[in-house]
């Protein structure tokens, strides 16, 4: 039951993007407090359906270093159903908007910065983070 190096990227993954929404949920920041607060931004809702897809990843490979080895089908079966639902959130979800955000943030960003990410969120976003939520995901 040895871990290959995939499962272990997966969980490494899942845990860098947590550790950044946990910073970025820390941050004191004026746009929080209004209508939306964070969920306004598409860049943050990008990163929980990334967190999300690579814990169902996660789960899967958990899944199926536990079953390894079974012959119960009905396990298995859960098994094809958890792959078809990480299968399906990549292609539907977490891939298509993952590229679109990463696309036009940096798109726009480099025509005029002012327009996504204005100099006065560098004294509650470090560049760090923001370069961690916008282009991680490729």
């Amino acid at each position: 039951m040895a871990l290959v190096p995939s499962q272990v990227l997966h969980a490494a993954i899942l845990l860098s993007y947590c550790s950044i929404l946990c910073n970025y949920k820390a941050i004191d920041m004026p746009a929080h407090q209004t209508y939306g607060g964070s969920w306004k931004f598409l860049t943050f809702i990008d990163l929980v359906i990334q967190a999300v897809f690579f814990g169902i990843c996660v789960l899967t490979d958990l899944s199926s270093l536990l079953t390894r080895g079974n012959d119960s089908q009905e396990q298995e079966r859960q098994l094809k159903k958890l792959i078809s639902l990480r299968d399906w959130m990549m292609a539907v979800l977490a891939f298509p908007v993952g590229v679109f955000v990463v696309t036009m943030f940096w798109s726009i960003y480099i025509y005029d910065r002012e327009l996504v990410y204005p100099k006065l969120l560098d004294n509650f976003i470090p560049a760090w983070l923001n370069h961690g939520m916008v282009s991680k995901v490729m």
